[in-house]
């Protein structure tokens, strides 16, 4: 008897190779995204680990001697400090204020003013708004600084009236607050903007003919439309205000004494003044984990629209 071995079908040779194929393919397609990959791990996943590395150190900007272990040291230690709680406090009354409530609001405002103007009006304001945006960080801090200085240009209007003070003492988070609406309101403006052009006008013309209100077209079929841009506008503003420090630190410094020292400039005070790198790095993932639960709250709000 001759033993004869089984053939498989080529259908059946085929599949077996296909995987194959398909993972070849598929690492083909990586290979334009090598360059991007790399850069994103030296420039961003390698600090990363640093900091991470870092903070459970007793690392600083002097001093001979070598870098130690300490593990939660750094932690505990902010767990105890009260000025680390009340920059926290800041950084939230600075958030809320000038983000969710001033840059949202304005933003949203301008945006449903703009609807239905002519387009040389639409222009002027767009124009004004986009170029307080454009200007860098530092110098929109200095000319606030310039502004609300005790011998700037608003008291100087101000004392005809008996009302001059020095606003950068006595209200430092106001003014830092309204700063920073002022410079950030175009991001919310535009998001808005492009939200309400996708608004179908069918519906707000049969809101009309059922006799709503402005209010009551605005509440009942504008905002709910638009719903979903308002929580992305909300975790974008959020998060770029959370890290906000140059506005501050050019028009403050944190102060007067730490009344509008939030996060990133105790953070950097701790770093750069004191020199533990390690104690800054650490508040550093802190503000990172409180960027990240903002970013899963808002997060779920969308998939909850869903």
């Amino acid at each position: 008897m001759t033993a004869t071995t089984p053939t498989l079908p080529p259908a059946v040779r085929g599949d077996t190779s296909a995987p194959r194929r398909d993972r070849g393919r598929g690492l083909r397609r990586l290979v334009p995204l090598l360059p991007a990959l790399v850069l994103l791990a030296l420039f961003f996943a390698g600090p990363m680990l640093w900091s991470v590395y870092t903070a459970f150190t007793d690392a600083a900007l002097s001093g001979s001697g070598a870098v130690e272990f300490v593990g939660l040291a750094n932690f505990d230690r902010m767990l105890h400090d009260p000025a680390f709680w009340n920059s926290i406090l800041l950084t939230l009354i600075f958030v809320v204020g000038s983000a969710v409530i001033g840059q949202n609001t304005l933003g949203l405002l301008l945006a449903l003013l703009m609807r239905g103007r002519n387009r040389v009006t639409r222009n002027v304001v767009n124009g004004l708004v986009l170029a307080a945006w454009a200007v860098p960080e530092t110098v929109a801090g200095f000319c606030w600084y310039a502004f609300l200085h005790r011998t700037g240009t608003l008291n100087e209007l101000l004392q005809h009236v008996g009302l001059s003070q020095n606003w950068l003492y006595t209200a430092p988070m106001v003014a830092v607050i309204f700063a920073n609406v002022w410079r950030g309101t175009a991001f919310s403006m535009l998001v808005y903007d492009a939200a309400l052009s996708d608004v179908p006008p069918e519906l707000m013309e049969a809101a009309s003919i059922d006799g709503a209100s402005g209010w009551q077209k605005l509440r009942y079929v504008t905002l709910p439309l638009i719903r979903r841009s308002i929580v992305s506008n909300l975790m974008l503003i959020t998060l770029q205000t959370l890290a906000a420090f140059g506005l501050i630190f050019v028009m403050t410094g944190g102060g007067p004494g730490n009344a509008s020292q939030t996060t990133p400039l105790y953070m950097y005070e701790q770093s750069f003044k004191f020199y533990e790198l390690s104690y800054g790095t650490a508040m550093a993932l802190v503000l990172l984990v409180v960027g990240a639960l903002f970013s899963a709250i808002y997060l779920r709000l969308i998939r909850l629209e869903d």
